[in-house]
Parts: structure tokens; C-alpha cells; sequence
């Protein structure tokens, strides 16, 4: 979303994520014919704040030496879909920051905007051609950006968990098939669609993996119920306006875990439902810890924007 790339002495990635009350370094090397690497993946209680944190960061894990990224906070950005505006590549950024004026309740001059293809029917005869757009008000991302500048640690990028999302579905895509990929955790739900490593669509939602678990039977099964048709109307949508992509699955990834939603799933969608394990696309051998299901779903966000490459982001 956000670039600025400096040369960095180490290879890959160092993701920063500030969340909670905790701070979370994923360092992920990619290396031309083998599996992504998690160097190394640690988290740190916010004691005293976020400048205070990473002032510590900094100089414990050498963080200068890294080219860092860091995730816009929940309800700090907006990812609108919009069609692709008929005019040379080098305008097309200006003109669909005009087209976000009716939008965004902020002022679209000075906004921060990055622009996502989606992957077309390939056909002439199909629609015009549609874009993601991604944006966010200038005061947003100075804000984001303040606690690192405060601490002397630079960024390369900031991104948004989407992106995140998109860089471990990518790993597990199968040629020429999209993948649906539903995250769950306790503050809500994000449910992706990618194809041929570019991410196609968006769903959010405010049900959490707390709600999923409740105590009372019957709560949890009214969420559990309502989840599971938001998972249908998506795919129906998606199989409506994307009918060129055809889905190979959907993959789960809940933290903490919501026992029985996969069969749930499983027995209400018409696409095959797997959990996510990312033992077989990313290298853990300096992270045995991430050979656990749940640590990999619990930090789901900060692999994946580790993931990032210099090229193919916004």
C-alpha cells in the first residue's frame, strides 16, 4: 500500500504487528526454488507502550538491519471495488482517487491509495475490467507510522491484513484454480477469494471464534448458523460475478479454534472444507513451534505479511 523500499542487509521481510497488547516479529525469507522460510517468530507484551517496545526491538533484534512492514489497524483503511477507468496505466491512480470522493468521508487529495487488479475473463466480449482499490487518509497512515518513526525504525511498507491473507492463500492455490480462504479469530472474520496469486474479493464480517464457542448451546449455534450461510451467499456470489474462476476449496483457519466448524461447513458447502496447515508450503525448520496448527493460526496476519515481495504488492 505504502513503499519505500531501503536496502537491507538481511534478506526477506521482518512484519511488525502492533495488536493488542502485544507486538509480534515474523521474519519469512523466500529463496527462488524452495519452500518461503519463518526465520524466526517471536511475541512481546506491550508494557509500556508502542514506543517504548519497539525502542527495545530495535536494539534486541537489530531491527535497522531488516527491511521491516508493518498492518493498518482494523477501521484505519477501506478496500472499495471499482471499475477499471478507460485511461493510460500512468493516470489511472489519479483518476480512481476521484472516483473514491463519494466514498471515503475523507479528503481524497492527500489520501494514501493503492491499486490491486483483479484477474479478467480474458474475453473481449466479458465486462469492463475491475480494480480493488485500496486507501486510506493521510492522517491514518501518519498515524500508523509515528510509533516506528518515534522508536528509529524504518519501514518499508505498510500494508493491510487482506494483503496478508493473500500472500499465505497464494501458497496454497492449485494451478488455475481460486481458493477461498475464511480466517476466524477473536475479533472477527475475513473471508478471501484469490486467483493466480492476485486476491479477487473481500468479505468481512464481526462474528469471532469467542462467539463460535459460547457456553450457551444456543447462542453459539444461532453464530455458528449465520456463519455458515454468510460462507454460502459468498461462494454463490462469487461462482455469480467470477464464473471464470473455479473454486478448488475452501480453506479454515479459526484461532482459537472452533471445534466442529470445519464439519459444519463440510456438510452445508458444495466445495471441499480443509483446515489450514502450512507444513507443506513454508519452511519451519528455525520455527518448530509453527508445526502447531494453532500457532500458525494465531499468527496468521504477521506470516503473511512477512510473505510480502518487493514486487506484486500495493
Amino acid at each position: 500500500m505504502l513503499s519505500s523500499l531501503r536496502k537491507s542487509r538481511k534478506p526477506g521481510w521482518m512484519a511488525i504487528q502492533l495488536h493488542g497488547a502485544s507486538v509480534t516479529l515474523a521474519h519469512v525469507v523466500r529463496t527462488r526454488d524452495a519452500r518461503p522460510e519463518v526465520r524466526l517468530l517471536e511475541s512481546f507484551a506491550l508494557e509500556n507502550g508502542e514506543r517504548e517496545a519497539l525502542q527495545r526491538l530495535r536494539a534486541r533484534r537489530d531491527l535497522r538491519s531488516y527491511a521491516c512492514t508493518a498492518l493498518m489497524p482494523d477501521g484505519e483503511y477501506a478496500v472499495t471495488q471499482l471499475d477499471a477507468p478507460p485511461v493510460p496505466a500512468e493516470e489511472r491512480k489519479e483518476a480512481l482517487r476521484w472516483s473514491l470522493k463519494e466514498v471515503v468521508p475523507y479528503a481524497v487529495d492527500t489520501a494514501c491509495i493503492g491499486v490491486l487488479d483483479i484477474p479478467g475473463r480474458g474475453q473481449s466480449s466479458g465486462p469492463a475490467s475491475t480494480v480493488l482499490v485500496v486507501s486510506a487518509s493521510e492522517s491514518a497512515v501518519l498515524a500508523r507510522v509515528k510509533p516506528f518513526e518515534e522508536a528509529k525504525v524504518t519501514l518499508g511498507a505498510v500494508d493491510i491484513p487482506e494483503l496478508a491473507q493473500r500472500n499465505v492463500a497464494v501458497l496454497l492455490e492449485e494451478e488455475n484454480r481460486g481458493l477461498v480462504f475464511l480466517r476466524v479469530d477473536d475479533v472477527g472474520t475475513m473471508l478471501t477469494l484469490t486467483f493466480n496469486g492476485e486476491l479477487v474479493a473481500v468479505r468481512r464480517s464481526d462474528m469471532t471464534s469467542v462467539q463460535l464457542s459460547a457456553v450457551d448451546a444456543e447462542q453459539r449455534e444461532r453464530v455458528r448458523e449465520r456463519l455458515v450461510l454468510e460462507v454460502q451467499r459468498s461462494l454463490d456470489n462469487f461462482d455469480r460475478q467470477y464464473s471464470h474462476i473455479p473454486v478448488s476449496r475452501v480453506v479454515l483457519a479459526s484461532y482459537p479454534r472452533v471445534e466442529g466448524l470445519a464439519a459444519a461447513l463440510a456438510e452445508n458447502v458444495y466445495v471441499p472444507i480443509q483446515e489450514m496447515d502450512l507444513s507443506s508450503v513454508m519452511d519451519f525448520r528455525s520455527t518448530p513451534e509453527l508445526t502447531d496448527l494453532q500457532y500458525q493460526a494465531k499468527h496468521l496476519l504477521a506470516i503473511g505479511a512477512a510473505l510480502r515481495t518487493s514486487e506484486g504488492n500495493a
